[in-house]
Formats: structure tokens, C-alpha cells, sequence
């Protein structure tokens, strides 16, 4: 955390213009109507300010008066405390530890292949898309039991999911026909207003 001498009124929220980090920050942000302003950051071109708040020189970072946060879950965690409607986090501490717990394996089993599935290395791109099928394929029975990952509620689970599903032409990753449980969800998310709100130019270009 680091503190900047000049408060801003406005919530900032750095954030790339085709980042799922970022992506399922301002998905959040949209679910909570927060007035924000975004500052579109391009890989390679850091703007001074950025530099100067956040020690990663990472998105998304987010800037709330004296406040800067910059890791994408902290970010999320913070909003859903800050604007608690609609919540995005179940109330009991055992459902509260078992979304977090979901969250820390998609970080894990998904967010953690970008790297292959973004590099120029064709094998580990292969294998990458061939884990995210298998995983997808897995967890399938689950989209099934509710109409949102493992909740009646639109969760900031749905929120981490949601910019991954997104993406998945643009990773290369068709969904297997065991997947039909999968599709549905996935239909249910694109349509729902905060993510249709919270894409960039750039998103809306990603074929689906």
C-alpha cells in the first residue's frame, strides 16, 4: 500500500485495455455502480503516476483518495467492504472462507496458465489449453446444481470467472460437448449488464 500526497475526489482505477486482471475489477465496479475514472494503461508505456504509485508497475491499480491498492483480488475484496450493495461476498464466515478458497483455485488452475496461453512457445501453449479443458470439463457438474458458480448470487467468483470465458476464443480454447452446463452459465454472464457495461473498445472486438 502506498499513500500519494495529492487526494483525489474521484475513485481512479488504472486498468489495461484488454487485461482480464482488470477486467474483473471493473466487472465489480459495475455491479456496485461506483463513479470511477479509468486510466487506460498500454503495456510498455507506463504513465509517470503509475510508476510512482504502485512498486509492481502492474494493473489493475486503484486509487481511492489517500488509498492505493494493486493487486486485482485485494482490489475486488476492498470494493465489494466499500460499497457492501449489492454484496458480492456471502455473509457467513464458512461461505465467506469457501468463495475465497474458489477464488484462490482459479487464480491457481486458470489465471496461472495466461502465461503459456499467451507465449509464442506452441507446445506449452497446447498443453496450457489442453489443462483449461480438462479443468472446465471437471468443475462442468457444478455449473448445473446453481445458476451461478456454486450460488444463487452473482458472486466476485462469477467476477474472476467471467474475463477468462470471455477470452476463450482469443486463448484458443474451444469448450468440450461435455460442456453444455458450461455454455449456459457462460450465456447467463455475457448477458448480464455489468460485464456488458464493463468492457473496453478492445474488449468488444474479442470474438465469442
Amino acid at each position: 500500500m502506498a499513500v500519494i500526497t495529492n487526494k483525489r475526489s474521484v475513485m481512479t482505477l488504472y486498468s489495461g485495455s484488454n487485461d482480464p486482471y482488470s477486467h474483473r475489477a471493473r466487472i465489480v465496479l459495475a455491479e456496485k455502480s461506483v463513479t470511477y475514472e479509468i486510466k487506460k494503461i498500454e503495456p510498455g508505456n507506463l504513465p509517470e503516476d503509475l510508476i510512482d504509485l504502485n512498486p509492481y508497475n502492474s494493473v489493475p491499480t486503484l486509487v481511492d483518495r489517500d488509498l492505493v491498492l494493486y493487486d486485482s483480488r485485494v482490489v475486488m475484496e476492498y470494493l465489494d467492504e466499500r460499497f457492501p450493495h449489492p454484496p458480492l461476498m456471502p455473509v457467513d464466515p464458512v461461505s465467506r472462507a469457501r468463495c475465497r478458497l474458489m477464488l484462490h483455485r482459479i487464480d491457481n488452475d486458470w489465471y496461472a496458465l495466461l502465461p503459456d496461453l499467451l507465449g509464442n512457445d506452441d507446445s506449452k501453449k497446447e498443453q496450457a489449453i489442453q489443462e483449461f479443458k480438462n479443468s472446465l470439463s471437471s468443475v462442468a457438474p457444478i455449473f448445473e446444481a446453481k445458476p451461478f458458480f456454486m450460488s444463487d448470487d452473482f458472486s466476485l467468483v462469477d467476477c474472476s470467472i467471467a474475463p477468462l470465458f470471455w477470452r476463450l476464443k482469443e486463448y484458443g480454447i474451444e469448450l468440450p460437448e461435455q460442456a453444455n452446463s458450461v455454455k449456459v452459465y457462460t450465456e447467463r454472464l455475457f448477458n448480464r449488464p455489468s460485464l456488458i457495461e464493463s468492457l473496453t473498445e478492445e474488449e468488444k472486438t474479442i470474438e465469442q
